[in-house]
């Protein structure tokens, strides 16, 4: 699906208010993130957005070009490529940077394992690795906000989160450090060396992107919608072969009408099986499920229990 943002944001700006909680909730929830984005605009020195090219961070940077609307945008973009990652996202990535004259830093997984400074996993897994990276750039960069796409209700570890998340100089988060935001009042203030986490998604579920992306027409990578591929089942999860290896001995590559409802690391990042291939046959999967999508289809939150919290504590998001 391929619609000019300029055109969704012009048309949404004139949209009629139309009855029904769904509209209500949807216009609250982009009031919230725009007024967050703008806060940080006015707070912070050097934010950046976290873009990797997937639905949340897709949102995530349309509604921070909807914030600044005809302004071009005041952020840079970071993205933390594990050199495992599909290549229809980073198609996708590549694609909405060059048309909308967008500045992006890649910080490269490869680059760590190549001069030694970080080591493969044995079970080849490489989204634990962006850490490092991640730290790394927004240091040589002097980030002091950083924008990410995360949700509440994606998984626990992130349901504590709060909209602007105080980070120790070491990148590292403490839960017991997190201040309060009544009101809707949120606290930048932070020590020389510390930095912010920027969460405007919050508040949003699953179903909620789904029905914002439908609304506003937002472009995603055509990963997200049902499509022919090549895959194979791996602990309950349909996985796509690549440079990351598969299938092994016993696993079968079929071809089956998939498609994904989050992506990561093309190791551990599940497919799921469906024949929706527009947003509204989507909106119908989406409620209609029990699981989480990253519950349903991510492998590196199965390593533990608090394999996310663990992530967050050393750093990652």
């Amino acid at each position: 699906m391929t619609i000019d943002i300029s055109h969704s944001l012009a048309e949404s700006a004139v949209r009629p208010q139309l009855d029904g909680s769904q509209f209500d909730t949807l216009d609250a929830l982009e009031s919230e993130a725009i007024h967050i984005f703008r806060e940080v605009a006015g707070e912070f020195e050097r934010p950046v957005i976290l873009f990797s090219g997937g639905k949340d961070s897709t949102v995530l940077l349309h509604l921070a070009i909807k914030a600044f609307w005809p302004a071009p945008l005041p952020f840079a973009l970071l993205h933390v490529d594990t050199g495992h990652n599909l290549q229809e996202v980073l198609d996708f990535r590549d694609h909405v940077v060059s048309k909308y004259n967008l500045r992006l830093h890649v910080a490269k997984v490869e680059d760590y394992l190549a001069d030694g400074r970080l080591t493969e996993r044995p079970d080849g897994i490489r989204n634990p690795l962006q850490t490092v990276p991640l730290l790394d750039a927004i240091a040589e960069n002097r980030f002091d906000a950083v924008f990410g796409g995360a949700r509440r209700d994606e998984e626990r570890a992130r349901a504590k989160e709060r909209i602007f998340s105080l980070r120790n100089s070491f990148g590292q988060w403490d839960p017991k450090k997190q201040r309060p935001e009544l009101w809707n009042l949120y606290n930048g203030k932070h020590s020389p060396g510390e930095q912010v986490r920027v969460f405007p998604l919050s508040n949003f579920t699953e179903l909620d992107i789904w029905r914002y992306i439908a609304r506003d027409n937002v472009e995603l990578a055509s990963i997200y919608y049902a499509h022919q591929r090549e895959v194979y089942q791996r602990d309950g999860m349909w996985m796509t072969p690549g440079v990351w290896g598969g299938p092994s001995e016993g696993e079968d590559l079929q071809t089956l009408s998939v498609r994904y409802r989050t992506v990561g690391d093309g190791s551990t990042t599940g497919a799921v099986l469906s024949d929706a291939g527009d947003n509204e046959a989507i909106l119908a999967e989406v409620a209609a499920s029990r699981l989480t999508e990253r519950g349903a289809t991510r492998g590196d939150d199965r390593v533990s229990e608090a394999a996310m919290e663990d992530r967050k504590r050393e750093g990652y998001f």
